[in-house]
C-alpha cells in the first residue's frame, strides 16, 4: 500500500442536510414548488455522477433546464457548506494527520468542483492531503477518475476507501484495493476488507494491506 485514496459522502463527511436544505431552496426559486428533501430521501444520490444526480431529480424536465437547475443546486450546496458545514465521523480529524505521516492521502469524488475544497478548508486539513480530484474536473466516470489519479502521481498500490457499491465497481474497473466504510451512506456485494470507524485504517495501514 503506497496511498490511501478518500471518498467524501459517507466516507469523511456527512453533509447531507445541508445539501438538502440547499436544494429544497433551488426547486423553490425555479419550479416554484417544494420538493421536501431532506437528509434520508437524497441518500441514495451520494455518490452518483452529477448528471446522474441531474437525470433522478429533474426527469421531467428537457435536458438543458435539468442540467441548469442541477448546476444552480451544485453551486448553491457549495455555498451554504461554506457557511454550515457537514458533520466529519468520528476519528476522521484526528487520524488524517495521522496517517498523512504514513502514506500519501488524496480523494476522489464524483462531485462538483468546489466541494472537496470546502470539506479540506472546514477539515482544517489541507497540508494532509497530496491532491484531489472530482468529476467535474475531467467529466469521466470514478473508475476513469481513479485511473487517471493512479497515473498522474504514478501510484503502485494504492487503496481506496468508499462507501458504496459504485466505489466497489469503479475500484475493480480501475484495478485497485477497496475498504468498505461500513459507516458510510451505502452498502457493498461483495467481500471486501471493511472498517466500522475511520481510525481503524491506522492499524490497516501499519500493517500494511487491506
Amino acid at each position: 500500500m503506497d496511498a490511501l485514496i478518500f471518498d467524501v459522502d459517507g466516507t469523511l463527511w456527512d453533509s447531507r442536510q445541508v445539501v438538502a436544505d440547499a436544494w429544497n431552496q433551488v426547486v423553490l426559486e425555479e419550479l416554484g414548488y417544494r420538493p421536501g428533501y431532506d437528509r434520508e430521501n437524497i441518500s441514495y444520490l451520494f455518490g452518483k455522477t452529477m448528471t446522474a444526480i441531474a437525470d433522478s431529480l429533474f426527469p421531467q424536465l428537457p435536458p438543458e433546464e435539468r442540467y441548469r437547475i442541477a448546476r444552480r443546486c451544485f453551486r448553491d450546496e457549495n455555498v451554504a457548506l461554506e457557511r454550515t458545514p457537514g458533520d466529519f465521523y468520528p476519528g476522521v480529524l484526528e487520524a488524517v494527520p495521522r496517517l498523512a505521516e504514513k502514506v500519501p492521502l488524496y480523494i476522489l469524488s464524483n462531485c462538483q468542483a468546489g466541494y472537496i475544497d470546502v470539506m479540506v478548508q472546514h477539515s482544517g486539513l489541507a497540508g494532509c492531503f497530496s491532491g484531489w480530484m472530482c468529476f467535474d474536473d475531467t467529466g469521466l466516470p470514478k473508475g476513469e477518475n481513479l485511473k487517471l489519479l493512479v497515473q498522474r502521481h504514478r501510484l503502485r498500490s494504492p487503496v481506496y476507501v468508499g462507501d458504496t457499491q459504485g466505489d466497489w465497481e469503479a475500484c475493480r474497473q480501475a484495478g485497485i484495493s477497496m475498504i468498505f466504510a461500513a459507516y458510510g451512506l451505502g452498502t457493498v456485494d461483495a467481500p471486501v476488507p471493511a472498517i466500522r470507524q475511520f481510525d481503524e485504517l491506522l492499524e490497516i495501514v501499519e500493517a500494511g494491506r487491506p
